[in-house]
């Protein structure tokens, strides 16, 4: 299984699809490429580290989503890849139907809360202030509507009294280390 790992930030979720991929737990699946939208963004630097090529690919001209002629940038430049595995890991853009349709039932998508609750930014924190006792991750396939796509696997975190915002976000991100990993290597080992 041929995977492309797209993101935006510093990479931690990348990060550990890697650290596993060298541990040998994703079974038949690797990576292939990492591509951010930030030019500067972390994830980039483990390309080097991880011996992945790494690219930063130009999705102008809009700021939230994929469109236009940066999506036809993303959809060549991915499709060259050949990928059977498409993981947003932090990838901070809205994808539009040309480009869920040149990559259907292929993307999937790690988002920081147990959906349906909270989807769009900021998961943890909508969890953390409307003061529920257990929120999460979900990993989930990509579709049209915004963290609407089907489930694939969750893990639950407790809120705890004394968790503050930031060790909310510490557990959340440990439990996303751990899930993200283990459903690529579910999906990589799934009869065709």
């Amino acid at each position: 299984m041929r995977i492309v790992i797209l993101g935006s930030g510093r990479g931690s979720n990348a990060e550990a699809i890697l650290q596993a991929q060298s541990a040998g737990r994703l079974g038949n699946a690797r990576v292939v490429q990492l591509f951010s939208d930030k030019p500067d963004a972390g994830i980039l630097a483990l390309g080097t580290r991880f011996g992945v090529p790494a690219s930063y690919l130009d999705p102008a001209p809009f700021k939230t989503k994929l469109d236009g002629e940066g999506e036809q940038r993303y959809i060549a430049a991915i499709a060259a890849c050949a990928p059977d595995l498409i993981v947003l890991a932090g990838f901070m853009r809205v994808l539009k139907p040309p480009f869920i349709a040149a990559f259907a039932g292929k993307i999937i998508n790690l988002h920081p809360s147990l959906l349906p609750s909270f989807p769009g930014l900021d998961g943890i924190g909508q969890a953390f202030r409307r003061g529920v006792k257990i929120t999460g991750c979900t990993v989930h396939h990509v579709t049209a509507e915004v963290d609407g796509g089907p489930i694939i696997d969750q893990a639950a975190v407790r809120i705890e009294e004394t968790d503050t915002l930031e060790t909310l976000a510490a557990k959340v991100h440990a439990a996303e280390h751990a899930l993200l990993p283990a459903v690529i290597a579910r999906l990589a080992a799934a009869p065709a």
